[in-house]
């Protein structure tokens, strides 16, 4: 069975064609295309609440390639899931319509929630097979909004989404590159009201082990690598200190966008947003290890994430 999942959020649209291999009743994908675009779908979705149509424009561009990637490989199933920007919006059926036209398939626009749990499904295995005792927290930190979900070798136990992300933080307070001081508590207070609301039902007190997803988590870990370029295969399933991933979210906020434009392993179409990301991203962990009361000492990154949940989400 070959299968395309493709996930399109707030500032990427992503594609992955990959064959389903099933031993035991323990299904894994693996890869034949693996794509990304950032299209930035949900550009001043923050302050209109509608998509705009030069975001459209590049959305249904880079869903026509995926067309064409998906009718090469002769793909038996399509799952097209759309999730922050396309929840917000006042005109998402114009998203839906275009996507229909294009790949035969309608966008499901999933729920915070379903989000959580597909992410949850693609990444928990990144820091090696779960045991009855392990207790992982996801943190899906994506454009529009953050998926943080707990779960065990069982499956989801609780999960929470929050309307805090690195571009719809961005256009909100980041108005410099670098933030002032001011703008950047203005995030972080965001950031921890957020979580205070993501602590009444998902019980982060009970995590083993955290684990971070997409674009912005990776990203900084290339930081914290000191990686000379993006190596996805060096960033998956690395376990890095807490500490030396909070460094490196400071360190990619304090730059201009000059300075991380020359990054290497900096995808241009992050370099405005990152210092938002970072900045969601280090409250985050530092919400986790106060929680654990400490005990939470390292940070997973998983390149693997609700793009291979939506993929084994076609496995019957």
């Amino acid at each position: 069975m070959r299968v395309a999942a493709i996930d399109c959020g707030t500032n990427s649209i992503r594609l992955l064609i990959a064959d389903v291999k099933d031993e035991n009743g323990h299904p894994e994908l693996i890869d034949i295309v693996r794509e990304m675009r950032v299209v930035r779908l949900g550009q001043g979705v923050d302050s209109t609440g509608w998509l705009a149509e030069a975001a459209l424009d590049r959305t249904f561009a880079a869903a026509e390639e995926y067309a064409r990637l998906i009718k090469k490989h002769k793909v038996d199933e399509i799952r097209f899931v759309a999730t922050s920007a396309t929840r917000d919006a006042g005109n998402r059926q114009v998203f839906v319509d275009g996507i229909r036209q294009r790949l035969g398939v309608v966008p499901e626009v999933v729920t915070g929630e379903e989000e959580a749990a597909l992410s949850f499904r693609g990444a928990a295995n990144a820091t090696g097979p779960l045991t009855p005792e392990d207790r992982v927290l996801v943190v899906d930190l994506g454009g529009g909004s953050t998926e943080c979900v707990l779960g065990t070798v069982d499956g989801v136990t609780a999960a929470k989404s929050v309307d805090v992300g690195c571009v719809r933080m961005t256009e909100r307070y980041l108005g410099s590159n670098p933030p002032t001081d001011e703008q950047q508590r203005q995030v972080l207070q965001d950031v921890d009201e957020a979580m205070d609301s993501v602590a009444r039902i998902v019980p982060l007190f009970q995590t083993t082990h955290l684990v971070g997803v997409a674009g912005t988590v990776t990203t900084v870990t290339a930081r914290a690598m000191n990686l000379e370029s993006y190596d996805p295969d060096a960033i998956h399933g690395s376990t890095m200190p807490v500490d030396s991933i909070t460094q490196a979210c400071k360190d990619l906020t304090a730059m201009t966008k000059q300075e991380r434009a020359q990054l290497a392993y900096m995808h241009q179409g992050r370099v405005d947003v990152i210092g938002g990301g970072a900045l969601v991203w280090r409250r985050v962990i530092e919400r986790v290890v106060s929680a654990t009361q400490g005990r939470v000492q390292s940070v997973t990154a998983s390149e693997h994430d609700i793009l291979d949940g939506i993929g084994l989400s076609l496995v019957r």
